[in-house]
């Protein structure tokens, strides 16, 4: 078993320079220490159903209330953190709509390597990485590769990044089973994660109504996020 780098086609370098955007980073770096709560906001405001930031504001309230006479008002950082993710998503939904789209999906990419990058230490710029596949001795490479790897001997992982529950597909399941059962062929260690940036109950439904295998797949919701910053 072997990584290495996906080839430059030119879905690649299109989305390579939503990658570069500035706003990717901005975003992905304000979610990586957010609250679940704010991780909500943000997937809420990114939908684009408004772009109005006091509509916002009133649906979220206890994110933004830090006035000091209200009785378990969050700490003024966190307010500030909130109001960032609100204008960095702000930024993302005012997008037209296959622009956002592809934005949605290069800041959870972002997200989920800074959380592993955390997990891995001083290793962590090079034991993770991107846009990388992963490959085998006499099996036909994948063309798309693997959004997030992890490249450490002994605790190697393939991550597939997804918006939202609809993006978990037997396409999907199918890849990410294939490459941990021909890496159990030459006796190697896999990890296969998918990383969704939606409920876990969404992706439980949607999960529930695929044929494709995924036993051998761990799924990171929403909620279990931080987990990605903790398991090596």
């Amino acid at each position: 078993m072997r990584f290495q780098d996906a080839a430059p086609d030119a879905r690649a370098i299109v989305y390579a320079g939503i990658q570069a955007d500035s706003l990717v980073a901005r975003a992905a770096g304000l979610l990586a220490d957010a609250t679940y709560e704010q991780r909500l906001l943000a997937r809420a405001v990114m939908n684009g159903e408004s772009t109005d930031p006091t509509a916002w504001r009133a649906m979220f309230p206890s994110l933004f209330d830090g006035s000091e006479d209200s009785a378990g008002a969050p700490p003024r950082r966190d307010v500030e953190r909130s109001e960032a993710i609100l204008a960095a998503s702000l930024a993302v939904a005012d997008r037209g709509e296959q622009a956002r789209s592809q934005y949605r999906g290069a800041i959870v990419e972002s997200l989920t390597e800074a959380l592993l990058r955390r997990s891995h230490g001083e290793a962590g710029p090079t034991a993770v990485r991107r846009e990388r596949r992963v490959l085998f001795d006499g099996v036909r490479a994948e063309i798309h590769p693997y959004d997030v790897t992890v490249e450490v001997a002994g605790s190697a992982a393939a991550v597939d990044c997804k918006w939202g529950a609809r993006g978990i597909s037997a396409d999907v399941l199918h890849q990410l089973e294939d490459a941990r059962s021909h890496a159990a062929e030459e006796d190697e260690s896999l990890a296969v994660t998918l990383v969704v940036f939606d409920a876990q109950r969404s992706c439980d439904v949607r999960l529930d109504r695929q044929t494709a295998p995924h036993e051998g797949t761990r799924l990171v919701s929403i909620e279990s996020l931080d987990e990605l910053a903790a398991s090596r």
